[in-house]
């Protein structure tokens, strides 16, 4: 694989190898491609347990397992450690 990269950014990655940080520009290359690779897996991740936890919440309530709004949010609140909201005003 070839990569062209400008002037600027050519000379951005050859001053990080100079700096020590890389041995060779292709190392620092492969480190900036892997921390995206890495982070677009975890990305891929999160939105698949968020998929998993809507589908999840959505059979129960087609179940019939539904909690009040206003219990939820106390529930929400006391495991955040958060005050309850005055129930006065």
């Amino acid at each position: 694989m070839t990569v062209t990269l400008t002037e600027e950014l050519e000379t951005f990655v050859r001053d990080k190898v100079r700096e020590g940080a890389f041995a060779t520009p292709s190392e620092y290359i492969r480190d900036l491609v892997r921390t995206r690779y890495l982070a677009e897996q975890d990305r891929t991740a999160r939105l698949q347990a968020l998929d998993a936890a809507l589908a999840e919440g959505l059979a129960d309530a087609e179940a019939g397992r539904l909690v009040p709004v206003g219990e939820a949010f106390a529930r929400v609140r006391a495991a955040l450690g958060m005050a309850d909201e005055d129930k006065s005003a």
